[in-house]
C-alpha cells in the first residue's frame, strides 16, 4: 500500500511538472518605450508580462502588469525567418501620431505574435 501511495504521488507530481512546463512555454515579456494602443486600449510605457492560450496559429493574448490583466486580444502566431535577438515590440505609427502595438517578438524564438491589423491580414491570406 505504501508503494501505491508513493507511485500515485510521483505520478501526480510528474503531471503537475509537465503542465507547468507546457504553460511556461506560452509566456514572455514585453517592454513598451512609448504609450501604445492595443485593441482600443492604451498601454503606458513600462514592463509587461504576456501569456497566450490556444492551439494552432490563433491564440488569445493576455497582457499583464503585475498580476493585473490590462488587455486581452486575439493574436496570430507567425513564423519568422530568423530567431529574434531580443524581446521586442513592433510598433506602427498612425497618421495622428499615436502608436499601435502590431507584433511581439521573443528572444531566441522563431515566431512572433501578430496583433490587430496584422492578425486580420494573416487570417485573410490563409483563407
Amino acid at each position: 500500500m505504501k508503494v501505491s501511495r508513493i507511485s500515485k504521488g510521483l505520478l501526480l507530481g510528474l503531471a503537475l511538472l509537465l503542465a507547468t512546463s507546457a504553460f511556461a512555454a506560452n509566456k514572455g515579456s514585453l517592454s513598451v518605450v512609448d504609450p501604445v494602443t492595443i485593441a482600443g486600449k492604451q498601454l503606458a510605457a513600462g514592463q509587461y508580462k504576456v501569456t497566450w492560450d490556444g492551439s494552432g496559429s490563433s491564440v488569445q493574448l493576455n497582457i499583464m502588469q503585475g498580476k493585473n490583466v490590462v488587455a486581452t486580444v486575439p493574436a496570430r502566431v507567425v513564423e519568422l525567418n530568423n530567431a529574434a535577438n531580443s524581446d521586442s515590440a513592433v510598433v506602427s505609427s498612425n497618421s495622428d501620431g499615436s502608436k499601435t502595438l502590431s507584433q511581439i517578438r521573443f528572444s531566441g524564438k522563431k515566431f512572433a505574435l501578430a496583433i490587430g491589423q496584422e492578425t486580420a491580414q494573416a487570417e485573410g491570406s490563409s483563407k
